[in-house]
């Protein structure tokens, strides 16, 4: 029987060991699923709605388990795995509170009598999580697909087991009808040959472009639905009419997020010339002044990474950084044990460095110059990502118009990245396809059916 483990990345102690569902095993808990479906999509709206706003409840009754849980998987920050556990339960708020407005039928004035959309739900979905988000990404993607009618069956990342089991308690004790969601600890394998299998009817990953193609390639392969949120390269374009040392401040919270780990953090600093120098020294201040120790201490900022092939990635990308002439500077020490990695910021950066084209996934932060507004918006766009970008700046027309021009599923102007669940969440081009959150979010794993209607 495989196993995986759960392993603290700050004391390095194990939390856990697990088996691995087999595949005949997990066949049969997902026509368990089924069955519940057919029960949740006949429940109301504003029945679904009810389930939905208790596991509100639960979450925060619980948030400080549930972030030390998340912080000795993964090693996040305790201060930011609450924050996960608060945004969590505000998505569960909102779509069960809105889950009737949410669902209804559109009606479409036409030549016919009477016209309108109906949305019905898939059946069972399959959501494979990720590591560095493992419980509010689960919740961004369930919570509209919930409130749809479907049920959800959750593979959680290898290294985050007692996330996913933690998820599945969270549901017993909001007293949700037993089957709509299960957690089941699975191999890769096993999930892909279940996107190619009947027994689901969607998927939803997040995780890398790797994973992206594989899922993607095996749903499209049975003409089935995928939602896929992928990586990130994400711009933080500063133009020169900001206080330089307020957004420098602002740069590095975004850059150093959950030690770098994010789909969303920004990931590359784009800055008006005039201005380059003076942001690079405050970045460099601010970045110097943060805390990187014990994640399970209130003031550490940046903890360890949750994996040690994260720190070889990032070392061969700064090497060759400084190879092609990037200037390093480190930001405060790090503890001897652990799996922690010293923040870097890397200085005049060129788009012909690994920096510039792929993601990094951890604590180190490239700063390029621009000329002006055309190689501001070259430089952001130069990316086969498209998840996020922000843009700094006092002339919002400016602002807005070139949002326009970024290659992106989300802009934030003069704030960072951060989903909201009224808003559509995801990226266009690498970044993935499809939408979570919101009425977008509802609709995905849906069917939009066209109803017309005469009189005899």
């Amino acid at each position: 029987m495989k196993k995986v483990q759960s392993v603290n990345p700050f004391t390095m102690e194990v939390n856990g060991e697990f088996e691995l569902a087999s595949p005949g095993n997990v066949r049969e808990e997902i026509e368990r699923s089924r069955t519940a479906f057919l029960a949740w999509r006949a429940t109301s709206a504003e029945e679904r709605g009810k389930h939905i706003a208790r596991l509100a409840d639960v979450l925060l009754a619980g948030k400080r388990g549930y972030a030390e849980t998340i912080t000795r998987e993964m090693g996040k920050p305790i201060r930011q795995a609450l924050t996960e556990i608060e945004r969590s339960a505000n998505i569960c708020k909102y779509f069960g509170q809105n889950a009737e407005e949410l669902t209804q039928d559109e009606v479409v004035q036409t030549a016919f009598q009477k016209s309108y959309v109906s949305f019905e739900p898939l059946g069972v979905i399959l959501a494979i999580m990720p590591w560095n988000f493992p419980v509010i990404q689960f919740f961004r993607f369930a919570m509209p697909t919930l409130t749809a009618g479907n049920a959800v069956v959750l593979k959680p990342a290898s290294i985050t087991p007692l996330c996913g089991k933690a998820i599945e308690s969270i549901f017993g004790d909001a007293g949700f009808p037993r089957g709509v969601f299960r957690t089941l600890l699975m191999d890769s394998t096993t999930a892909i040959d279940l996107v190619l299998d009947e027994v689901v009817d969607g998927v939803s990953l997040t995780g890398s472009q790797r994973a992206g193609e594989q899922v993607g390639a095996a749903a499209g392969s049975r003409i089935k639905k995928a939602v896929l949120e992928l990586g990130g390269s994400d711009p933080f374009i500063v133009f020169d009419d900001v206080d330089v040392n307020a957004v420098a401040s602002l740069a590095v919270q975004s850059r150093f997020v959950n030690c770098g780990q994010s789909c969303v953090a920004s990931k590359r600093f784009i800055v008006m010339k005039k201005v380059a120098q003076e942001f690079s020294d405050r970045f460099i201040y601010h970045m110097q002044a943060m805390k990187v120790g014990d994640p399970m201490e209130e003031s550490t900022d940046i903890g360890p990474l949750a994996t040690a092939e994260a720190a070889q990635e990032l070392s061969r990308q700064i090497e060759d950084a400084q190879q092609k002439g990037a200037t390093i500077v480190y930001g405060p020490p790090i503890p001897p044990l652990g799996r922690f990695f010293r923040p870097v910021a890397i200085l005049e950066a060129s788009r012909d460095m690994r920096v510039a084209r792929e993601e990094t996934f951890g604590p180190i932060a490239p700063i390029f110059a621009a000329e002006n507004e055309e190689e501001l918006i070259d430089l952001a766009n130069a990316t086969e990502f498209g998840l996020g970008a922000t843009i700094w700046s006092k002339d919002i027309e400016r602002a807005q118009r070139l949002a326009r021009r970024i290659e992106s599923g989300f802009v934030a102007i003069n704030r960072q990245v951060k989903s909201d669940p009224r808003l559509p969440f995801g990226g266009t081009k690498k970044s993935g396809v499809g939408r979570e959150l919101s009425y977008f979010g509802v609709r995905e794993f849906a069917n939009v059916k066209t109803v017309i209607v005469e009189n005899p």
